[in-house]
């Protein structure tokens, strides 16, 4: 995916991918943490690389996604070997545009996932944010 960038480095025992993210550095994690077979990939919110995000709720878990599994990819992942997701969104009542989009994505894997209503992410414009663990081997 040309438009994310992650940048990869050893920390200790992990490796870890940022995405130059704004809240990384002010909260101190990483995009996604990589420690033997297991790759577990933070919140992640669709935000497009301009810094806009897109207006429906489906865009951004579609852009979400894609930076989910560009950091598994970045540490050596695959789509199939995700084996969890985790959904958060602002309205509960647009579950079916999230549902179509992962459903997509995830239909010949099926990983265990789980979409609940939050009061609000860490930007306003944000209606989703996802995040998931992946297993490699």
């Amino acid at each position: 995916m040309p438009d994310i960038n992650l940048t990869v480095t050893e920390l200790g025992l992990h490796h870890c991918a940022c995405s130059g993210s704004k809240w990384e550095p002010k909260m101190g994690y990483s995009r996604a943490v990589r420690s033997g077979n297991v790759i577990a990939v933070t919140g992640t919110v669709g935000i497009n690389a301009d810094g806009q995000y897109p207006k429906s709720m489906g865009e951004q878990a579609r852009r979400s996604l894609d930076i989910v599994v560009a950091a598994v990819e970045s540490l050596g992942g695959q789509l199939k070997h995700i084996i969890r997701t985790r959904i958060y969104v602002t309205d509960i009542n647009k579950w079916e545009e999230v549902a179509a989009v992962h459903g997509e994505l995830f239909a010949e894997i099926r990983p265990a996932t789980t979409i609940v209503q939050v009061a609000r992410l860490i930007d306003k414009e944000a209606l989703i944010e996802i995040e998931a663990d992946a297993i490699i081997g």
